[in-house]
């Protein structure tokens, strides 16, 4: 029988990895709370037509990369590849978009499924942060997004970051700059890669981010959307601008940060670290005015961004003070007959607060002491026939070394 591994693309997380993914969710939540975002969990698996609906039929991710099935009742059912579209059908759903309201601000944590080839920090299941604002469609709401990502990113110690900015205008504005990207690849389409090819006909704006360095380098010379903005396009990404400084932050300019489908509108932003190598992205968000609706539900304006928990993680792998921190105690039982007394005293030292560990077998002083130093324990209740005899426990502490007794009948003794 063949030795079973994990599926390609699917990642255990270690022991040893969880205070790293702890203090990643653990700032995301402090962050998120900070700034007025309540929790919400959608299910992992979704219909279908939800992503052909939400992220496009014509985009990769639909096309290429959905882990897509049917079921015993024949509905065909998608484990959800991004967070979003899930969001957005759970608010509608629920009717959580109040007539007039005040803006509804939503954060979820958790995996997402994507069939591509797994590398550094990428795999087929990888975990996000998402963020998402419904009901205001101003500047600021835009530039307080971008700063709850920029403070969870901070909060984690992360420096060598860039924050990158641009506008995709809007249905006003967007089909100028479109043809005018029709018009300039025109003549130069056997330069370009086969995916970019095809987008020419269909989606045009997305040979702006293709990684294909042919395909950057025509890229590079395209029209820009700035240069296409209406009015109040131009005067929101320069009003979110604004509110950024006042964050003390500094974006840079990028006219290749765009997103491809038509319910994306004027803000899209992107955090890069240096750290990171080719595929530097840590986190990309924007504006989609257009998809609540796309959906099924009101016209509501909404803003949001993701960020992907893996590339976090390896960014903090060398951070020190990440180890899981080891019990308070661990019960050394020297003697069959302390096995009685070290389980009732490990039940009670649990139930006043204490972490405590056991290994429900007797063995030698100095297996047990090895032991205790290798889960880090604070501290250590030896248990042996001489303990047992006399009523009293050996407590030592592992940091400083002293040593004193304890009646074991007793819990409150160690406290």
């Amino acid at each position: 029988m063949s030795r079973l591994t994990a599926a390609r693309g699917f990642k255990d997380i270690s022991p040893q990895d969880i205070p790293t993914w702890r203090l990643i969710e653990d700032a995301a939540r402090k962050m998120a709370g900070l700034h007025d975002f309540q929790e919400i969990r959608t299910p992992i698996l979704e219909r279908t037509s939800l992503f052909a609906r939400g992220i496009g039929d014509a985009t990769d991710i639909v096309e290429k990369e959905m882990y897509t099935f049917a079921d015993k009742g024949g509905d065909s059912l998608t484990l959800r590849p991004e967070a979003t579209a899930g969001i957005v059908r759970a608010v509608i759903e629920r009717g959580m978009l109040e007539s007039g309201g005040r803006p509804l601000k939503l954060f979820a944590l958790g995996p997402m499924f994507r069939y591509e080839r797994p590398q550094m920090g990428r795999q087929r299941q990888f975990h996000q942060l998402d963020a998402e604002v419904f009901q205001d469609p101003g500047p600021l709401v835009d530039a307080e997004v971008i700063g709850f990502l920029w403070a969870f990113l901070r909060e984690l110690g992360l420096g060598g970051l860039t924050l990158s900015l641009n506008s995709l205008g809007c249905p006003q504005c967007r089909p100028r700059h479109r043809e005018a990207l029709v018009k300039y690849y025109q003549g130069e389409e056997k330069a370009l890669c086969p995916d970019c090819q095809r987008r020419l006909s269909h989606n045009p704006l997305r040979l702006l981010d293709c990684k294909n360095s042919d395909c950057r380098a025509l890229a590079g010379k395209a029209p820009v959307m700035k240069e296409f903005l209406c009015p109040e396009c131009g005067a929101h990404i320069e009003g979110v601008s604004l509110a950024l400084t006042d964050l003390g932050l500094a974006p840079v300019w990028d006219s290749t940060l765009v997103r491809g489908l038509d319910y994306y509108c004027r803000t899209a932003f992107e955090v890069l670290s240096g750290d990171l190598g080719a595929q530097n992205a840590v986190a990309g968000g924007g504006r989609y005015d257009g998809l609540v609706s796309a959906l099924g539900g009101p016209d509501a304006p909404a803003v949001g961004f993701a960020v992907g928990l893996e590339r976090l993680a390896l960014l903090l792998k060398e951070r020190a003070g990440l180890s899981a921190a080891g019990p308070d105690y661990y019960v050394a039982i020297l003697d069959p007959a302390a096995l009685g007394p070290a389980f009732r005293l490990t039940g009670a030292l649990r139930a006043r607060g204490f972490t405590v560990a056991a290994d429900w077998e007797a063995g030698s002083l100095k297996s047990r002491l090895r032991r205790a130093d290798k889960i880090a324990a604070k501290k250590v209740i030896m248990l042996g026939a001489d303990e047992i005899a006399s009523g009293q426990a050996t407590v030592r502490d592992l940091l400083t070394k002293e040593q004193a007794s304890a009646p074991f009948a007793d819990p409150e003794a160690f406290a």
